[in-house]
């Protein structure tokens, strides 16, 4: 009986080593990130579990809705504080006893380290606050642009660092389809040319185009949707991957960046494309991200490596729950991290990015994934 189990153990020893063997590259291709269908030399990213620092004033945020960094390497989130409720209470019994936290303040700025240096948001006098808060960005001057995704919410405001209201372009509760020239379609994004000071919106959840306005004033300049054509926003039939690219945006025109060329990249999230243009909205040329991607998806947000070449394009997506890395020069995919879960590094509803000076990256999740997360660039270590 000992011999035979000797002789079962010993054959064993083989599929233990291939075990083993298949863990370790496993392990490899996960700290890499990328797998070997990919280029070589890409950035590579490591999460900051620590990243940012425990809020204060008992304060919890709900779904995050956009992230952005500014000119001193600070992140600034937009969250919705209407988004935390019953899951988060205390519950004794059958009975909710109060909820633990005080909701954070809809705008929180941090520092490098992840300390809030600040926080402000919501109703005021002079401008209306989106009820579904939706996408920041910090402009060449560290203005804060918002908008929101909720019915009504068919502005776009402009503040100060300090919260201090400068402009609203747009109206709540008002919209006039995809060609109007004043009024916007729940917008999702934004950018801010500093050459020219015109801001571009992804308009959005309602409307299917780009629009540009004069960032000081709010006068309309242009707009353009799919491949640079007059916007329509008659029915189309859902994304077919097995289908020729639609023609139109779909719903949500997602978002919108700016490089330093002077192309305007934009995320069709559910056409799986981004589609990218000259500033005065002619076609240059488009990609699609996981054709096969169904549902939501997976073109969510977008930024670039931090070199002045921006050599890659990162974009989040939110339905496979990875960032991918993109060659800006050909569009080609190089490699994707991230995958879906619970745990520092994972992500669970992946909606929004952004990189800092530092070509850092930063991410947020909406619904039940409420939180924003840090990835060091390995090459910055």
């Amino acid at each position: 009986m000992d011999d035979m189990k000797k002789l079962n153990y010993s054959s064993l020893i083989p599929l233990l080593l291939l075990l083993v063997s298949f863990s370790v590259g496993c392990m490899r291709q996960s700290e890499n990130e990328t797998s070997g269908e990919y280029e070589d030399s890409i950035p590579v990213f490591k999460v900051d579990p620590f990243w940012p620092e425990p809020l204060p004033n008992n304060w919890l945020i709900g779904q995050v809705a956009g992230v952005a960094a500014d000119s001193k390497n600070h992140v600034w989130i937009i969250h919705r504080p209407s988004s935390l409720g019953a899951e988060e209470a205390v519950q004794t019994g059958d009975l909710t006893t109060g909820l633990p936290y005080v909701p954070a303040p809809p705008i929180i700025e941090f520092d490098v380290e992840g300390k809030v240096v600040q926080a402000w948001g919501g109703q005021g006098e002079g401008f209306e606050w989106p009820e579904k808060p939706h996408g920041i960005f910090l402009d060449y001057e560290d203005n804060v642009w918002i908008g929101g995704s909720g019915p009504d919410d068919h502005q776009v405001l402009k503040f100060r660092p300090d919260g201090t209201f400068l402009l609203q372009i747009g109206k709540a509760g008002k919209t006039g389809g995809s060609n109007d020239t004043k009024l916007l379609g729940a917008p999702a994004e934004f950018d801010v040319d500093p050459i020219t000071n015109e801001v571009y919106i992804a308009d959005g959840y309602l409307n299917r185009r780009i629009i540009i306005f004069d960032a000081n004033n709010g006068k309309y300049l242009r707009h353009w949707g799919a491949y640079g054509k007059i916007p329509d926003d008659s029915p189309r039939d859902p994304y077919d991957p097995n289908k020729s690219p639609s023609d139109q945006f779909g719903s949500p025109v997602h978002a919108v960046r700016i490089s330093n060329d002077g192309l305007v990249y934009v995320c069709d999230r559910r056409n799986d494309r981004i589609q990218v243009f000259q500033k005065d909205g002619r076609f240059v040329q488009e990609v699609i991200i996981a054709g096969s991607s169904l549902g939501n998806g997976s073109a969510w947000d977008i930024d670039f490596s931090h070199d002045p070449q921006q050599t890659y394009i990162y974009t989040i997506d939110g339905t496979n729950q990875c960032i991918w890395v993109l060659r800006r020069e050909n569009l080609k995919v190089a490699g994707h991290f991230g995958r879906i879960g619970r745990y520092a590094g994972q992500f669970i509803w992946a909606h929004s990015m952004a990189v800092d000076s530092r070509g850092n990256i930063y991410t947020t999740e909406v619904h039940t994934g409420k939180r924003v997360q840090k990835f060091i660039n390995k090459a910055t270590l």
